[in-house]
């Protein structure tokens, strides 16, 4: 108790210092600890231009597929290669090979040694 006497006598005989105190306090009160904060500001000003650039990415992926959309209403040979590359489907009289780059590794027979 006797530590806060001093603390406060020593603030109350320096009128300087209670002017800094409280304008330390309001610095990190307006800059990090209120919810409006300049350190909340800037991190919302990230989560927009992120949003931004996620909002341009959907709209040009919208714009190509309102194009695949037109071509597969006006030309019925587009939605004949869809469905060949896609789904594999194939006319009565062809065969279709599905070929594949995945390695397949040999099973290793531990009893044997």
């Amino acid at each position: 108790m006797n530590i806060l006497k001093t603390i406060w006598s020593t603030i109350r005989r320096i009128k300087a210092l209670k002017y800094i105190l409280v304008t330390i306090f309001a610095v990190a009160l307006i800059g990090f600890i209120d919810e409006n904060s300049v350190w909340h500001h800037f991190q919302n000003k990230q989560r927009i231009s992120e949003l931004q650039d996620e909002i341009k990415e959907y709209s040009d992926q919208h714009q190509r597929n309102n194009a695949q959309i037109k071509m597969l209403d006006s030309n019925p040979k587009a939605i004949e290669k869809i469905a060949r590359e896609r789904y594999f489907m194939k006319a009565d009289d062809e065969d279709i090979f599905v070929l594949s780059d995945d390695n397949k590794s040999v099973p290793t027979d531990e009893t044997a040694e």
